[in-house]
This record gives C-alpha cells, sequence and structure tokens, in this order.
C-alpha cells in the first residue's frame, strides 16, 4: 500500500510503499477511499504536539471500506475508557502515536469502525469525525444546548467550528461567530449565521454585545480575547473551550466568572457515546461538512501547506482513488 509518511520536525512527507496492514483480533483493516486534515497534523509536523515519534503517517479523519464490503468511516478517538465524563490516560488520537489516515489502509480497534452515512459522499464522511466528535461534545455533551439559545462560534474558518455552526442551527439555536477574516465572516453568513465579528478590530467585542449576551459560546482559540468572551456570555451561560492555539489568558478576573454564575467548561474529542450520538444527529438531520478543497493522497504535502496557513474555510480533504 502507499503511504505519505513524515520522518521529522518540519519535513515534506515521502510516498513510501508499504506492506499490507494485517488485522488481528479485535481489529479491522479499513481500505481507504478519503481522509482529511485537522490542526494537530501541522502541529506534529511543525514539532509543536506531545509524544513525537518518526516515522509517522499522519491523519486523524477517514472514510473507506472494510475487507468485507462495508462503508465506514472511523472514529478517531482511542481507548477513550469506561468513564464518558473523561478519556483515561492512555487515551490517544488516530495518527500519533499510532498511524493515520494519510494512506491507503489504516489499523484501527474494530470498535472505532462506524457506518457511514448514506447522504454523504466519501469526501464528505471524512471531513467529519474528529471536526465532529469535537463539535458534538462541546455544544451538547459538554455545554448542554437548548433550541432557542444564542451561541457564539470563535474562528469559523476551521472545521470544527464550521460544525459547530451547522449543529446549533441544526438544533434550533441563532449562531453568531468571529474571523480575522472578512471573507470567512462572508461565507459564515452565507451557512446561516445571523452576525459575526473581525477579531483582528479594536471593538470586535463591543459589536458582538449589540446583538445580546450569549447563552454557549465555543472557543479553541484562548488567548487574552478570552476576557472578552467572559463578558458576551449571559448569566448562567456556559463557556466550552478546546484549545488554545492563541495561547493562555494572562488574566483571568475570576469575579466576572462567579458573579455572572457562569460554568467554563473544559471538552476536547468525545466518548464513543459521543460518536455513536453525533452520527445520529447528522443522519438525522442529514448535515453534510464544509468541504474547502480536494486534494489528491499524493498532493498531501500541498495540503498541509493550505492547513498551515489557515487559508481553509471548512475541512481539507484526500482523495485516495
Amino acid at each position: 500500500m502507499n503511504a505519505m509518511v513524515l520522518n521529522g520536525i518540519e519535513q515534506v512527507l515521502s510516498l513510501e510503499d508499504r506492506s499490507d496492514l494485517l488485522a488481528a483480533a479485535g481489529q479491522t483493516v479499513v481500505h481507504l477511499t478519503a481522509a482529511a486534515l485537522n490542526r494537530r497534523d501541522a502541529w506534529i509536523q511543525m514539532g509543536q504536539y506531545g509524544g513525537l515519534k518518526f516515522p509517522i503517517v499522519l491523519g486523524s479523519d477517514g472514510c473507506g471500506k472494510t475487507v468485507d464490503g462495508r462503508a465506514v468511516i472511523i472514529d478517531p478517538a482511542l481507548d477513550w475508557g469506561p468513564d464518558p465524563r473523561a478519556q483515561q490516560k492512555s487515551f490517544r488520537i488516530l495518527g500519533l502515536p499510532d498511524d493515520g489516515t494519510l494512506a491507503e489502509q489504516v489499523l484501527v480497534p474494530s470498535q472505532n469502525v462506524y457506518a457511514k452515512p448514506a447522504h454523504l459522499s466519501d469526501a464528505q464522511a471524512a471531513a467529519l469525525p474528529l471536526a465532529g466528535l469535537t463539535a458534538y461534545r462541546a455544544l451538547f455533551t459538554r455545554a448542554g444546548l437548548q433550541a432557542g439559545e444564542r451561541v457564539l462560534v470563535t474562528g469559523i474558518g476551521a472545521g470544527t467550528a464550521a460544525l459547530a455552526l451547522q449543529f446549533a442551527q441544526a438544533a434550533g439555536a441563532q449562531v453568531w461567530v468571529t474571523s480575522g477574516s472578512e471573507a470567512k465572516l462572508q461565507k459564515a453568513a452565507a451557512l446561516g449565521a445571523q452576525g459575526g465579528a473581525n477579531y483582528k478590530d479594536v471593538d470586535w467585542s463591543k459589536k458582538l454585545a449589540a446583538s445580546g449576551p450569549f447563552d454557549v459560546i465555543i472557543d479553541s482559540a484562548g488567548g487574552d480575547g478570552f476576557a472578552q468572551l467572559i463578558d458576551l456570555a449571559r448569566p448562567g451561560g456556559r463557556i466550552a473551550n478546546f484549545g488554545a492555539t492563541v495561547g493562555n489568558p494572562s488574566t483571568i478576573d475570576l469575579r466576572r466568572i462567579f458573579w455572572k454564575q457562569l460554568s467554563i467548561l473544559g471538552t476536547t474529542m468525545g466518548s464513543p457515546q459521543d460518536f455513536a450520538a453525533m452520527l445520529r444527529f447528522v443522519n438525522d438531520n442529514k448535515l453534510i461538512p464544509v468541504i474547502d478543497q480536494i486534494f489528491s493522497l499524493t498532493e498531501a504535502n500541498a495540503a498541509l501547506q493550505r492547513m498551515r496557513a489557515s487559508e481553509q474555510f471548512g475541512k481539507i480533504v484526500l482523495a485516495h482513488n
């Protein structure tokens, strides 16, 4: 089989011919038809991720067929553990330390293989797993989103943020967004966002505050802008955070959190229960992930470069055939 392999920090991926994979008891080999990138793939390539090891096949998202011909997608959250509230110490994500989906075959635990939603193409299905799982858990399992609530999603260009927008709207919420790109704000509006603000503007939070406070805020940036999110939250509101791409906030005024009765919720990826619930939600609402651009497997380096430049709106997909 062919695989795109990363052999070191800041190395380009190299195309390698590897032996076909063999499944042991409790494992399944998926013959991949499509994969998708996530920000963690770029972080690994840049050496900005824990537990680095080389060589490694990147990629957490994948869609394909099993040996018996079933069309499947893969839950990339490996070994979550028995407690749905939080992952156990041995939890890991497909694509590091286990070889991932930027290859023609991938080996995964059999319980991580699910039927592909029938209304999705292979490329659309490949765009769903990691981002869909993360967005679903943040919105519903952690933040407990209800119909009619007002939601703010930060960094709308990312695949997870785009799915959070789609999921929240499907649940009957009204959604506002932030981005550093006016073009991405316009694309979010075309998807149904009620409004948005460019976080590069000095008064971005005032613009959002004028539309009213938010019941739920979904954030992956962190940084000093997190203080503005506390201001924008409705008393009794919930802020779910699954990243710190801008860094940690330099200061947080705890008085504003306890006086407003806010819930600050940490979240990441999701349990097997979350993944199954996310698939039911996608199937019931016939949701289709937003695809930014489709590359071939051998164009993985160009795809990663687009990810690193933060040019995308939605998911970057690799077609394997």
